[in-house]
């Protein structure tokens, strides 16, 4: 028989001040739970001047050098088998959970994964998987079959049909779309504050592309849009996100970066971008202060939670036919999806929103009650409880 109240323990690379989709989604979903009385835990990755552990909303935070990726690039890791294994010990033995629930393991160190399923037989414990990613290598293709995950949650029907299309039963696979929390993006959210942080913003045509700044997410593609839109609207000014702590396993951000901020300053559109890197605090500010909101996305994207950040405050949301983006963006509904790499078509569509008020609010709305309806953040955690529930 299900307990009424679970203990559980979550596992993931990284956690604010780390941003990321993962991460914000954790900051979503792990104090739901809580608040719906389960004692929740998150082994984590370090951070500078940040304590090896503490609570959020309610969740334990444990942070360990093991977890850190960023770390784990650039070392390597080999040798460090015993290391995970004691960390992993301490941390189940310490919070006694009833079922355990990795995030993106299937990728990046067999090491974790393999001790992860070790304790967890060992100790008799449910051993949940959300997979948030797919990739297209050996590594993937390995480590999805090797760990014996007790179920797969997929965050898209998308990631749900790329795992099973290595083989993998398709009973044994969940889908569960991202929730959000609809009162902190919203419509009524006042930009005032962020207008005082970033003055810039105040009275301009913004355009945000709030993933992390990358070519994966497409930003030099909006980048080469804003040279378009610039001859039409000469105040538009383009936000771009998440210069900084991030996880970056590929060690490419350095590179991305520079590559695009050269790109910025040889198309002439330097005065109408905006680059920071901004707090989980600012970011429904910038969405308040935002006209549009665009993932033109390079790669295949398996969600991509900034879609109901954006339409949860109330923006229509421009994306590209990839992945798990066309399961929310629907077009002309909520948004409209552009072709891969196309910026002509890019530029195309903001033009059309940002001239005319009456569509810009439609596609608005829409997506708001589409957020109402379908992805709250107490969705997520009841959908995710009724998982647990089966097995512990």
């Amino acid at each position: 028989m299900a307990k009424n109240k679970l203990s559980i323990a979550h596992l993931h690379w990284g956690f604010p001040p780390v941003i990321g989709g993962v991460e914000t989604h954790l900051t979503i979903l792990l104090p739901e739970l809580v608040r719906l009385g389960h004692k929740v835990n998150l082994l984590t990755c370090p951070f500078e001047d940040v304590k090896a552990e503490d609570t959020y909303r309610g969740v334990g935070i444990y942070r360990q050098p093991i977890m850190d990726l960023n770390w784990l690039a650039k070392r390597g890791v080999n040798g460090i088998t015993e290391e995970v294994r004691t960390t992993y010990n301490k941390f189940i033995d310490n919070v006694k959970p009833d079922c355990l629930h990795a995030h993106n393991m299937h990728y990046f160190s067999k090491i974790h994964a393999i001790e992860l399923q070790r304790i967890s037989q060992k100790k008799g414990i449910a051993l949940f998987l959300t997979a948030h990613n797919v990739w297209d290598d050996s590594l993937f293709l390995d480590m999805i079959k090797r760990v014996k995950w007790t179920h797969i949650i997929a965050v898209s029907h998308f990631i749900a049909r790329e795992i099973i299309g290595t083989g993998y039963n398709h009973r044994n696979i969940t889908v569960i779309h991202h929730g959000i929390d609809q009162n902190i993006y919203s419509p009524k959210i006042d930009p005032s504050s962020i207008y005082r942080k970033y003055p810039v913003l105040k009275g301009k045509r913004v355009i945000f592309h709030p993933a992390r700044m990358g070519l994966a997410k497409g930003c030099d593609v909006t980048i080469k849009a804003l040279r378009i839109i610039k001859k039409r609207f000469p105040d538009v000014l383009l936000i771009l996100a998440g210069t900084k702590n991030i996880i970056d396993w590929g060690l490419t951000q350095e590179k991305d970066i520079a590559y695009m901020v050269s790109l910025v300053n040889f198309l002439g559109v330097k005065d109408n971008v905006l680059i920071d890197s901004y707090s989980l605090d600012d970011m429904p500010k910038l969405y308040a202060a935002s006209s549009v909101c665009v993932y033109p996305s390079t790669a295949s994207e398996p969600f991509g939670l900034t879609m109901l950040e954006a339409l949860s405050s109330g923006k229509p949301m421009i994306v590209t036919n990839t992945g798990g983006m066309p399961e929310i963006i629907k077009e002309g509904v909520n948004g409209f999806i552009v072709p891969i790499k196309d910026f002509e078509s890019l530029a195309s569509r903001i033009i059309q929103l940002l001239r005319d008020d009456d569509l810009r609010e439609r596609l608005g709305n829409t997506g708001r009650q589409m957020v109402e309806q379908q992805y709250t953040k107490e969705i997520v955690a009841h959908n995710t409880l009724n998982i647990y529930k089966k097995f512990c």
